[in-house]
């Protein structure tokens, strides 16, 4: 595996380092925002719900827009370009924050950049290597993406523990993200395809019909997986100190940076779907035991990193399942009705979940969100029938 990892192509190596930086950038201040809510702005699990489902639903309408202009228009850099400088402006903007609302626009224009550079990225990654080797491709991205999930909480937790003020540590976030600009100027704009360019169709014309049900079951899913935010928040409410909280989810996507390559890489051998079927089985089980009460924190450190190994079995092996059964020509369009799908159901889901919790219990907003991941798994496996190779 090691040979076919240097053999990959530069623009795949280029895309990880922008996403390692960028996500060191994103996770330096991402696990910090629930304490920053809950103990500085005094708001509550609903307030949380609202700005991640409001955030990450706006974004995916984007990624569907950039995803279907550049393929009429044959044309990648620019989003990807525009996509992370934006989010990198916007998040040592925190530290100006006296409101919940701020901390929404913030997170809003954070996520709007992720919706503009994220399908046509995707797609670019996807068309630069042959089928067998997507999910080695698609690996290697989550891997670095993960590696700066994993570089940024620990600076958070290091500046924590050397008792920086949280909203000190948001300007933090200025370096990596000058960085992550630099690297995606160096990307070059690949070849366009030869032939007229696809018109893009709210009918999803030119899609399978497995590709649609694909897209259903996702957003069976997603409903059930709420913002992550809410798996530190209730760490924090089941006792974990606050400098501890990054740590907890340095760990998860250290986990998953390990796995991430050969787990997806996997799945060009084996088949996507046996990987995405597993993952979700741990991540059902995961929701189940963070649910249960009088959980010791202990316990919480082998739990996260138990979540990470779904991360890594479903992150690319999702993606590089798009690619396989989308046309050439509608790549971009395709991650867009991914990712749209995926990111529409996160204004109910996290509603619904902080809601659950809020009004019901969190023993009962955790077993919703395995009961969602459940059923889809039993969807995926009998009713959407995808091809194996």
């Amino acid at each position: 595996m090691l040979k076919a990892l240097f053999q990959l192509p530069r623009t795949v190596w280029l895309l990880g380092l922008v996403s390692l930086f960028n996500d060191a950038t994103s996770e330096l201040v991402y696990p910090l925002v629930p304490l920053f809510l809950a103990s500085v702005l005094m708001a509550g699990p609903q307030a949380m719900g609202v700005i991640e489902g409001i955030a990450e639903a706006t974004a995916s309408l984007l990624k569907l827009f950039s995803g279907a202009v550049s393929d009429r228009f044959g044309h990648t850099k620019a989003w990807v370009v525009g996509g992370y400088s934006l989010a990198a402006l916007s998040r040592p903007l925190f530290y100006l924050a006296a409101s919940w609302p701020v901390v929404l626009a913030l997170r809003f224009a954070d996520r709007v950049g992720k919706g503009l550079r994220t399908s046509p990225r995707d797609a670019l990654l996807a068309a630069t290597v042959p089928e067998g080797q997507r999910g080695l491709a698609f690996g290697l991205h989550r891997a670095l993406d993960n590696g700066g999930a994993v570089v940024g909480p620990l600076v958070a937790a290091w500046l924590l523990a050397e008792g920086v003020a949280l909203r000190d540590i948001f300007l933090w976030a200025v370096v990596p993200g000058v960085i992550t600009v630099a690297f995606t100027l160096a990307l070059k704009e690949p070849a366009a395809l030869p032939g007229p360019k696809p018109r893009f169709s709210w009918k999803m014309e030119g899609f399978s019909a497995t590709y649609k049900r694909y897209l259903l079951v996702l957003a069976l899913f997603t409903l059930g997986n709420s913002s992550n935010m809410f798996l530190l928040l209730r760490a924090k409410d089941l006792g974990l100190p606050d400098y501890q909280v990054p740590l907890l989810w340095a760990l998860t996507s250290g986990v998953a940076m390990v796995l991430s390559t050969p787990l997806s890489a996997l799945s060009d051998r084996l088949g996507r779907v046996r990987l995405i079927l597993a993952g979700w089985a741990v991540y059902g089980l995961f929701y189940l035991l963070l649910g249960v009460n009088q959980f010791h924190p202990l316990l919480l450190w082998p739990l996260f990193a138990f979540y990470g190994v779904f991360l890594a079995a479903t992150e690319g092996a999702e993606k590089a399942l798009v690619a396989d059964l989308a046309p050439q020509d509608r790549l971009g369009t395709a991650y867009g009705w991914f990712h749209m799908t995926v990111g529409v159901l996160l204004l109910p889901a996290s509603l619904v979940f902080g809601g659950l919790w809020q009004d019901v219990s969190a023993e009962a907003a955790f077993a919703f969100s395995a009961g969602c991941a459940l059923g889809a798994a039993l969807l995926l496996k009998f009713w959407v029938r995808l091809p194996q190779p």
